[in-house]
């Protein structure tokens, strides 16, 4: 069993807060890493069961004396009549660790929580398995920042540089944990019933989806935008919808952690920055999948392929955020004039700029657009350039080129 990096954080939680929520998409592995983190013996229900699902919704109260504390409940977004009856009981019982809840559709979740739980929660972000977590750096202490120190410490322990081949057989077989333990495991078959029994049945749930062809031409569409800038006519038009029916459509994924709009960095300082957010999917096996790249050869010889790495690089360094328990502030930066930065990482009044690149060559020419940032009224900190290097290469006094094996 791979150890998961939240684990420290949810054990700290446990002492400091009295309901702790995780929220992420399905099958990546919320229970289980709840059952890794508990110190004691906890109850547990999930709200999948349709019998406790209908008394949480009717009658909150006899559901919570049904199920005695410290108690996890897995899908809580289903009975957000719970919240009430949770406050409740932990103002009376004034003690931390009380409930451990889950939930994968965080649009519904915050709008309960923030009414009912608010300064009695903390809330964590799960995806599937980072790079570090397979590999067993799950320990590693801090969150991507391209510092000189954060390199020299992440470079300690990596033992060997990753080849071009093994990064896209990551990217192609994905993060989801039954997939990464499971060698046996057909890729195709768990991603057909992946979409066919969580995504369209979790939809369902909150949109009125009456053309499951179309919703399921939808999926492919935006998995073939991964990487650029979200352009809902597009879609709409590619798809043969509505454009508030893609705009609808998208807004679910994104609640349910399937894909990120990273927003692009922006002041008062200048105006001539765009404002339209950049599109992630964020497992990129998914991706893959709904793109019908048959094998991970494939897909690095495709047009894709860039994307799909981008994609994978930014996911990776969202993991190692999420993952701490920490909030990042993420963005990227385009002008009017095309100039862009992939990744810009806002860290107290910092800027740190990251471009993602598929070479093992890079030179400083990568960094010619960090320059930008200095306008935006922030220091601008050291930047990275994240690649094929077999080991970290000064670029400039101001940039270095990371090995993608570091994330």
């Amino acid at each position: 069993m791979l150890t998961r990096t939240l684990s420290k954080t949810i054990k700290q939680i446990d002492k400091t807060f009295p309901v702790l929520l995780v929220t992420g998409p399905r099958q990546v592995g919320k229970t289980t890493l709840l059952e890794m983190s508990a110190d004691g013996e906890r109850n547990y229900v999930t709200l999948d069961d349709i019998q406790q699902r209908e008394l949480a919704r009717s009658d909150p109260a006899l559901f919570l004396q049904s199920h005695k504390t410290p108690l996890t409940i897995d899908e809580v977004q289903y009975a957000p009549e719970l919240f009430s009856a949770i406050k409740i009981i932990v103002d009376r019982e004034k003690k931390n660790g009380l409930f451990w809840l889950t939930g994968s559709q965080k649009f519904h979740l915050m709008r309960g929580i923030t009414e009912s739980l608010a300064g009695r929660v903390a809330i964590v972000d799960l995806l599937g398995f980072s790079q570090a977590e397979i590999e067993g750096r799950s320990g590693q202490d801090e969150a991507f920042l391209p510092t000189p120190e954060w390199v020299e410490q992440t470079g300690a322990d990596i033992k060997q540089p990753k080849a071009l081949q093994d990064v896209y057989e990551r990217i192609w077989a994905g993060a989801f944990p039954r997939l990464v333990q499971n060698a046996d495991m057909p890729r195709d078959i768990f991603y057909k019933s992946y979409v066919q029994t969580y995504i369209h049945r979790d939809v369902r749930d909150i949109v009125n989806i009456t053309d499951d062809v179309a919703f399921h031409r939808f999926l492919a569409t935006v998995a073939a935008r991964t990487g650029q800038l979200l352009n809902y006519s597009d879609i709409a038009r590619d798809v043969d919808i509505e454009h508030k029916t893609a705009k609808a459509w998208l807004s679910v994924l994104e609640t349910s952690g399937l894909v990120y709009l990273l927003q692009p960095y922006h002041s008062n300082v200048t105006k001539r920055i765009i404002k339209t957010p950049k599109l992630y999917f964020l497992d990129t096996g998914l991706c893959s999948y709904l793109t019908q790249w048959p094998t991970a050869a494939s897909l690095e010889a495709g047009a894709m392929s860039g994307a799909f790495l981008e994609t994978f690089m930014f996911s990776e360094i969202l993991k190692s955020y999420w993952h701490h328990g920490k909030t990042p502030h993420l963005y990227f930066y385009r002008d009017t004039d095309q100039r862009e930065i992939d990744l810009v990482i806002e860290m107290g009044d910092a800027l740190y700029p990251v471009e993602f690149k598929k070479t093992a060559n890079p030179t400083k020419q990568s960094t010619r657009q960090f320059h930008l940032l200095e306008k935006l009224g922030k220091k601008v900190g050291h930047g990275a350039v994240i690649c094929f290097v077999e080991k970290p290469v000064p670029l400039t006094q101001e940039a270095t080129a990371i090995p993608v094996g570091y994330l």
